[in-house]
C-alpha cells in the first residue's frame, strides 16, 4: 500500500513534458482565425444594438446627440399616427404572409413527395425565386401589377375590358400586393423545409398504417403532418423574422404608398432616421422591432434547449 502511494506521489510530482513551439502554434491558430469574426460580431452587431438603444433615449435628430430625454421618444413614437398605421400593416402582412407560405409550402412539399416525374426540375422552379433579391422581386411585381402596363392591361387587351386589378395604386389593397410578392418569393423556401421533413419521416410507420388500412389522407393528417411540428416551428420563426424586418421588397414595390397605406415599421424607421432628421424616434422604432424579434425567438430557443436537455 505504501509503495503504491509513493509511486503515485512521484507520478504527481513528475513535471509534464514541455510543449514544442509547433504544438503551441497549433493551439493558438484556431483562436487567431476566429478572433476577427468575434471582434466583428461584438462591435458591428452587439455594439451597434447597444448604440441604437442609447440613441433611442437621446434627443438625436440629424446627427447623434447624447442629451438624455428618457422615454420621451417612445411616447412620441406611439403617439405618431404613421407608426400605428405601419404596425397595423405589419400585422396584416405578417399574418397573411406566414399563413399562406406555410400552407402553400406544405402543399407543394406533399406534391413533390409523391415521387412525381421531373421532381428535380419542379423543385428548382419553386426554389428559384428565393435566389432573387427582394429589390428585384419588388421591381418585377411592380411592373406586373401596374394597371397601365401589367396584368390589368394584358387581360383587357384579350377583350375583357371590364377587368380591373388596381391594388398597387389602391390605398385599401396596396399592402396585399406586398403579401403577393413576398409569398411568391418565400414559399419555395418553406417547401424545401417541409420536403426535407417529409423525407425524414420513418417509412416503417407509414407502411404499418397502410397495412392497417389507413387512407393516404389519414396517413398525412394523423401521422406525417403532426410529426412535422419542429419544421412548422422553424419555418414560422424564419418567416416571422422576414416579415418584421421587411424593407426592400415593400420599398421597391410600393414605396410605402399610396400615401402611407402600405408603410411598414422598417420603412418608417429608415425614413424618420435618415430623411426626416428624427434619429431618436427612428432608433426607438428600431428597438421596438428588435424586441418583437426577441419575443419570437426566445420561446423557440427555450423549447429547443429544453428538448435537448431532456434528450
Amino acid at each position: 500500500m505504501s509503495q503504491t502511494l509513493t509511486s503515485s506521489s512521484q507520478a504527481a510530482r513528475t513535471p509534464a513534458p514541455a510543449r514544442s513551439p509547433a504544438d503551441r502554434i497549433a493551439q493558438w491558430i484556431p483562436k487567431l482565425v476566429l478572433s476577427p469574426t468575434l471582434v466583428i460580431v461584438v462591435v458591428f452587431f452587439y455594439g451597434f444594438i447597444f448604440w441604437t438603444g442609447l440613441l433611442s433615449f437621446t434627443n438625436s435628430r440629424m446627427l447623434p446627440s447624447y442629451g438624455l430625454v428618457g422615454w420621451d421618444n417612445y411616447v412620441r413614437l406611439f403617439n405618431n399616427e404613421r407608426w400605428l398605421v405601419a404596425l397595423g400593416n405589419l400585422g396584416i402582412y405578417a399574418f397573411l404572409f406566414i399563413a399562406i407560405c406555410l400552407v402553400l409550402g406544405l402543399l407543394l412539399a406533399i406534391l413533390l413527395d409523391q415521387k412525381i416525374r421531373a421532381e428535380g426540375a419542379l423543385r428548382t422552379i419553386y426554389l428559384y425565386p428565393m435566389a432573387l433579391s427582394f429589390i428585384v422581386t419588388g421591381t418585377v411585381w411592380k411592373w406586373m401589377l401596374n394597371p397601365q402596363v401589367g396584368l390589368e392591361q394584358f387581360v383587357q387587351s384579350l377583350g375583357w375590358d371590364s377587368f380591373q386589378f388596381d391594388w398597387l395604386v389602391n390605398p385599401d389593397f396596396s399592402i396585399y400586393t406586398v403579401v403577393i410578392a413576398a409569398v411568391w418569393q418565400s414559399s419555395g423556401f418553406v417547401m424545401a423545409l417541409f420536403l426535407a421533413g417529409l423525407r425524414g419521416v420513418d417509412d416503417s410507420i407509414i407502411k404499418a398504417a397502410q397495412i392497417d388500412g389507413a387512407s393516404r389522407f389519414t396517413i398525412y393528417t394523423r401521422i406525417i403532418i403532426p410529426s412535422l411540428r419542429p419544421v412548422f416551428f422553424s419555418a414560422f420563426i424564419m418567416l416571422a423574422h422576414i416579415a418584421i424586418k421587411s424593407f426592400d421588397l415593400a420599398l421597391a414595390l410600393t414605396g410605402g404608398g399610396p400615401g402611407i397605406s402600405s408603410d411598414l415599421p422598417a420603412i418608417f424607421m429608415y425614413q424618420l432616421s435618415f430623411t426626416r432628421n428624427q434619429m431618436g424616434i427612428g432608433a426607438a422604432s428600431a428597438m421596438i422591432m428588435l424586441l418583437t424579434v426577441i419575443a419570437i425567438l426566445v420561446p423557440y430557443l427555450y423549447s429547443e434547449l429544453r428538448v435537448k436537455k431532456h434528450d
